[in-house]
């Protein structure tokens, strides 16, 4: 039998323990900066006094983060002693993870580590000033009191806007995307032109996009005034509408005008708010120019011979358009519903703007309702009932576009 003559691996201890250790130190420090304190000037007059408070309130924390960090200094270590004994590898490596650093570093402190703090915080009672009090599962278990306590149904019913909100405006600009899309992608004169018209909402700040629909939603404004030249062109009289402070929902003004009521017990029949409805209006207008530059540019990679071969054999335009065109733009419809889906249910800013969630809390969003809840802007701080309610979010958001992705994306990996 021919003897092994491989060497045995070396156990290269020394950089093995100091990757160890700086990763597992590096770790920690940045569990210390998100800890879970009790805020305030107090806390913060000297390095003392703050590591004082976090061992008072965070040493749960801090014990969870630092199993975590071993764990991720164990994997570094023996990655490093794997590479070590050959001097391209280590080099490959030092500089890889030397150039990840500075990211890794900034992603840690101010992404990861904010979210494990959330995290944390959401099974707590805390209000920044004071320590926090555990409380478990309470603040998800709040969250969905609305089913049987009217008065504590703001989280469901912001939920309930944006499911209107989804379904309504996703279809809507995914839609006017896709024929804007095939109308540029024609031979015109003025192509660019025509394109840099359309993309301009887009690339216009959503704060200044918003105060303009403001503007033009006015009782005095340019909307009610175009709908009243309109009407008066047929003889008829325009009644002026508050576009943002109407309350009444599309189902409910359809019933009511048949003769029906919708009670204000059953208000999630009463369907979208004109002001909700308005503020879609709103989206879509300033998203479409994007996701049109998005089927733009997807339309210009499809072989321009297939369009010939289906020309050939007899093929209408309508046929060419459902036949090759959206089956070839399958990838990116699937890519612009999931953004969409996900800008629709973290809108924000429009609502900050334009109603404040109101009237009556027909325009009110999670992400709204979280602002309010963690800054008390209509009572008390509840930072801990805010954090339960962003991560009840993050899994619905998960939910919705692993849904939506599976049953768009069937099927095109043949494209």
């Amino acid at each position: 039998m021919q003897a092994d003559t491989r060497k045995p691996k070396q156990f290269h201890a020394l950089p093995s323990i100091i990757t160890f250790v700086s990763i597992f130190v590096v770790l920690l420090i940045i569990a210390v900066l998100n800890a879970p304190t009790m805020g305030g000037p107090k806390v913060m007059n000297s390095i003392t006094v703050f590591f004082e408070e976090v061992r008072a309130t965070a040493l749960p924390f801090l014990a969870v983060i630092a199993v975590a960090a071993a764990v991720i200094g164990f994997v570094a270590a023996r990655m490093i002693n794997k590479v070590w004994g050959n001097a391209r590898l280590r080099r490959e490596t030092l500089t890889g993870f030397a150039f990840l650093a500075p990211y890794l570093i900034v992603t840690l402190t101010f992404t990861i580590g904010v979210v494990l703090f959330a995290f944390y915080i959401s099974f707590h009672d805390y209000d920044i000033f004071t320590r926090p009090v555990w409380v478990g599962f309470s603040n998800y278990a709040d969250a969905f009191k609305g089913f049987s306590d009217s008065t504590k149904r703001d989280f469901l019913q912001a939920l309930y806007n944006v499911f209107w909100y989804s379904i309504l405006v996703v279809p809507i600009q995914t839609f006017l995307a896709i024929q804007m899309a095939v109308l540029l992608n024609k031979p015109m004169k003025g192509k660019q032109i025509f394109r840099t018209i359309f993309y301009a909402p887009s690339v216009t700040s959503s704060v200044v996009i918003t105060l303009i629909f403001v503007w033009l939603y006015l009782k005095g404004g340019y909307i009610n005034a175009l709908f009243s030249s309109l009407w008066g062109l047929f003889g008829a009289k325009w009644t002026t509408v508050n576009w943002l402070g109407d309350p009444r929902g599309l189902i409910q003004m359809i019933v009511e005008a048949f003769g029906g009521n919708i009670p204000s017990t059953q208000w999630f029949l009463r369907g979208p708010s004109v002001a909700w409805m308005a503020i879609m209006v709103q989206n879509i207008f300033t998203t479409v120019p994007t996701f049109m530059i998005m089927f733009l540019a997807a339309l210009q990679d499809i072989n321009p011979a297939l369009y010939e071969a289906a020309s050939i054999e007899g093929a209408s335009p309508r046929q060419m358009h459902n036949k090759i065109t959206l089956p070839m733009l399958k990838p990116i419809i699937s890519l612009v519903v999931v953004l969409g889906t996900i800008g629709t249910l973290q809108v924000f800013d429009q609502v900050y703007l334009a109603t404040k969630g109101g009237p009556l809390k027909t325009s009110l969003t999670p992400v709204f309702l979280i602002y309010q809840e963690a800054l008390g802007i209509n009572g008390p701080i509840h930072m801990g009932y805010a954090s339960a309610l962003a991560f009840i979010l993050a899994v619905i958001i998960f939910i919705f576009t692993f849904i939506q992705r599976r049953g768009i994306e069937k099927g095109t990996e043949r494209y």
